[in-house]
């Protein structure tokens, strides 16, 4: 059984920081792109940023350079690394992993989410 669980979520003022963590189990770890999402209220889910297997990142447009996507392997362990927050960035936080390729508009298997609040 397949579980990715975040974690690190919270409020926070703007121009603040927050490390998002997800912890992954019942997978092949290094065989899947990991990937954030978030959907922030009344909004579509979108891509924050992706981390292939070969560690290489790719961010969307409106965190890059203030976010940092990691993982590490052997602890099966995503992370999000957020700094410079905005009251934008406030949404709801998914850790995804979809298997072998990186994609922005699904995923094999989803968190349940963390929530993040910035106030301005």
């Amino acid at each position: 059984q397949v579980q990715l669980v975040e974690s690190g979520g919270g409020s926070v003022q703007a121009g603040g920081s927050l490390r998002l963590s997800c912890a992954a189990s019942g997978l092949t770890y290094n065989a899947y792109c990991m990937a954030w999402f978030r959907q922030a209220p009344g909004k579509e889910r979108e891509g924050v940023a992706l981390i292939g297997r070969d560690d290489r990142a790719v961010y969307a447009d409106s965190v890059k350079g203030r976010f940092t996507i990691s993982q590490d392997n052997a602890k099966h362990s995503l992370y999000l690394q957020m700094n410079s927050l905005k009251p934008e960035d406030t949404a709801i936080y998914y850790c995804a992993a979809r298997r072998i390729y990186c994609s922005w508009s699904n995923a094999d298997y989803w968190g349940q989410g963390t929530k993040v609040t910035v106030s301005s």
